[in-house]
């Protein structure tokens, strides 16, 4: 598989026009688009807009739906293709190397935008409005890049590229909000698999279900379920599995004659004294003595 360290490689593999910039480049696509014939990766943060009409878009080995006009992110090192790609509209790619972030504020708060972790069947939708705000942080960037780049490029490049995941971020708020008009509440379901996953006894085969566990059994990524959760319900998905094997243990401490380490392990706390602070922080005292105000 191909692997691009340096953006020069990557534009001339593509046929763009040669890089204004060592370490960050953007595209304009007309018509028609496309990057990588194979699968490839890269030490780039790409991010890309299409309203597609045709074509392949794969990351996160995942099939791109392409009915909207959308937006992607893409982080270094995830696989990704795109073939015979033509478009509605026009879109573009933007292409930021890992380096390019060095010493910038960006650099950290990039990796706190989970929807660089999401599946591309998880891309953001824009609607009319939120495409022109877009388009509109693009062309201060492409203006940016294509004069005589100086001192403050670097600066203003990326505080339009920081407004523009802000942006995102509120956006796929938006979207969270109308998924979950259309597919019911993310919560249920996920109380749903918790269900099962208990009914089933895979606490006891399998130990405690982690967040990628849960986010495959409902299709989507695990950085999309904590996002989706927390916009639902203020809490993150571990956070979640946490209240709902608290809320089984109260019950058991309650009705059962199991010790509560028995009660513990039953629920795949490997730890005691892990399983000990999460009851003490969810329920105000811990297990021991909450078995003994039920049995007084």
């Amino acid at each position: 598989m191909k692997h691009y360290k340096n953006l020069s490689d990557l534009h001339r593999d593509n046929g763009f026009p040669p890089n204004e910039n060592p370490l960050f480049s953007i595209y304009q696509c007309n018509g028609a688009c496309s990057l990588g014939e194979q699968e490839f990766t890269s030490d780039f943060y790409m991010i890309g807009f299409k309203k597609l009409k045709s074509g392949i878009v794969l990351y996160g080995r995942t099939k791109y739906d392409h009915d909207c006009g959308s937006m992607m992110f893409v982080k270094p090192r995830q696989v990704i293709e795109m073939r015979n790609l033509h478009l509605d509209e026009d879109g573009f790619l933007m292409f930021i190397h890992e380096d390019f972030l060095n010493g910038h504020i960006l650099h950290n708060e990039i990796k706190k935008y989970h929807y660089f972790d999401y599946e591309v069947n998880e891309a953001l939708h824009l609607s009319p409005k939120e495409e022109i705000t877009i388009w509109d942080l693009y062309h201060k960037i492409e203006n940016e890049y294509n004069n005589n780049q100086d001192e403050y490029s670097r600066e203003i490049i990326l505080a339009n590229v920081g407004t523009m995941l802000k942006y995102a971020q509120r956006f796929y708020k938006r979207q969270f909000i109308n998924r979950t008009e259309i597919s019911g509440k993310t919560v249920s379901k996920f109380v749903e698999e918790m269900d099962a996953y208990l009914a089933n006894g895979l606490l006891n085969s399998k130990g405690l279900p982690s967040v990628q566990y849960m986010a495959e059994r409902l299709n989507i990524s695990s950085g999309y379920l904590t996002d989706v959760l927390k916009q639902e319900s203020g809490k993150t998905a571990l956070e979640h599995i946490h209240i709902y094997l608290i809320s089984e243990a109260k019950n058991r401490l309650k009705y059962e004659e199991q010790s509560v380490s028995e009660i513990a392990y039953a629920l795949g706390f490997d730890n005691l004294s892990y399983f000990s602070r999460l009851f003490k922080k969810e329920v105000g005292m811990t297990p021991i003595l909450f078995k003994k105000q039920v049995l007084n």
